[in-house]
């Protein structure tokens, strides 16, 4: 069970607006009819959220809290459970923390929110660089723009990032990095798992070589960052669709995932860059313990979510991130395109999420050492053994071969296959 209390002060002011809940969930669209909780759905204005830093401590803060106007309508009165969806970000605001250093400016326009931010999130992190991340979080400058009119398909479509948080930082739950067997066989490795170190912190979260800070599973903080009132889900974010995102406060939804019973297969499997890239590794015969996305499989109807953590709410589509895999939703139901206007340095909107590297190139490449070694001028051989096992770290490689960071970056990147 998740215990999230609001521990967090804010200092929020209500800015008008005149958008209401239903206008930006697709109604009647239910997937799981088993889940029979009733829910009150809850348009709260907007707000702007301006922190300020207490000089005696740089991680308190000076707070005046006084809440947003709120009207409370009664959908389902007839159900014997009753929960709440709340939209306290429904409208334009505006999140400036001194404390932490976040900016991000939300606008509404012609049925388009726009998000503009530093990514920076707006509560504590763990430290970077770290012994599995080497990379440092920095500002970026990062504007997305997503319906506030969603149009449910029902129909699955892959998201690499599938939605950005209230705060600006966006939700990237799969990551670069893979096992590939000679045999054919490639399996992803997943963010959150023991057998490989990604250097994530106590937010589920690490950071890119670009400096970008981004949650691959449940954050504890963001939700108690965010949550304005004793509703057992929290608004947190927005889907690349224009649905809401949300954390259960009492992990009451579960996800419909469950652990493979079949032995991998696999044989001269070698990690993170492809067969003949990297150290090598045993996956034929083991057993799927969560290391590997493949090692989950969707069974409809276990849980209460659908095969992209999500569920309709009194007639609302809404996505659940859970302590569970998926954990954030990798899959959208709605009409989307996964397009989004990217500061320099971001990578594009097919690009995989690496701790290390990886992070400009293709989803599916791999890169070719002997392409890269021979832009390098190092032998291959040296740079296999300089890049190393998963993750790779970029910067001990770099020095170990006498080049720079960013040169042996887009080396990588112009080989990838």
């Amino acid at each position: 069970m998740v215990a999230v209390a609001f521990a967090l002060g804010m200092s929020m002011v209500a800015c008008s607006n005149d958008v209401t809940l239903s206008e930006l969930m697709q109604p009647a669209a239910t997937d799981d009819q088993s889940h029979t909780h009733s829910q009150q759905t809850t348009s709260s204005q907007p707000t702007t959220r301006t922190t300020q830093a207490d000089q005696t401590d740089t991680h308190s803060q000076q707070t005046t809290s006084s809440q947003p106007t709120t009207q409370t309508t009664n959908d389902d009165q007839s159900h014997d459970h009753l929960e709440e969806v709340s939209g306290t970000y429904l409208g334009e605001y505006e999140i400036s923390d001194s404390v932490f250093g976040t900016n991000t400016t939300v606008t509404v326009s012609n049925d388009v929110r726009t998000i503009t931010t530093n990514a920076l999130p707006d509560h504590e992190t763990g430290v970077f660089p770290n012994s599995g991340n080497p990379n440092t979080i920095s500002a970026q400058s990062a504007t997305y723009r997503y319906t506030t009119d969603p149009v449910y398909t029902g129909i699955a479509q892959e998201a690499h990032v599938p939605g950005v948080a209230v705060n600006g930082v966006k939700f990237e739950p799969g990551t670069a990095e893979s096992v590939s067997c000679a045999t054919g066989e490639t399996y992803r490795v997943e963010g959150l798992q023991e057998t490989f170190d990604l250097g994530m912190d106590f937010n589920n979260a690490h950071v890119q070589p670009t400096g970008a800070y981004h949650y691959h599973g449940l954050s504890h903080l963001l939700a108690e960052t965010h949550r304005d009132s004793t509703r057992e889900l929290v608004h947190v974010g927005f889907a690349a669709d224009g649905h809401l995102m949300y954390i259960s406060t009492t992990a009451d939804y579960t996800s419909s995932y469950q652990l493979s019973t079949t032995l991998r297969a696999g044989t001269s499997c070698q990690v993170s860059l492809g067969p003949g890239r990297g150290p090598d590794i045993a996956v034929g015969g083991t057993i799927p313990d969560g290391t590997y996305t493949s090692d989950w499989e969707y069974v409809e109807g276990s849980g209460d979510l659908d095969e992209c953590n999500g569920i309709s709410i009194s007639g609302a589509y809404v996505y659940v991130i859970t302590d569970e895999f998926p954990y954030i939703s990798r899959c959208l139901k709605g009409e989307f395109t996964e397009i989004r206007q990217m500061g320099p340095g971001e990578g594009g909107p097919q690009a995989g999420d690496s701790a290390n590297g990886g992070q400009n190139g293709p989803q599916n490449g791999q890169p070719n050492l002997a392409i890269a070694a021979a832009q390098l001028g190092v032998a291959e051989d040296d740079l296999r053994a300089a890049l190393g096992p998963p993750p790779p770290n970029l910067t001990s490689a770099a020095s170990d071969l006498g080049v720079s960071v960013q040169a042996l970056q887009n080396a990588l990147d112009a080989s990838r296959q």
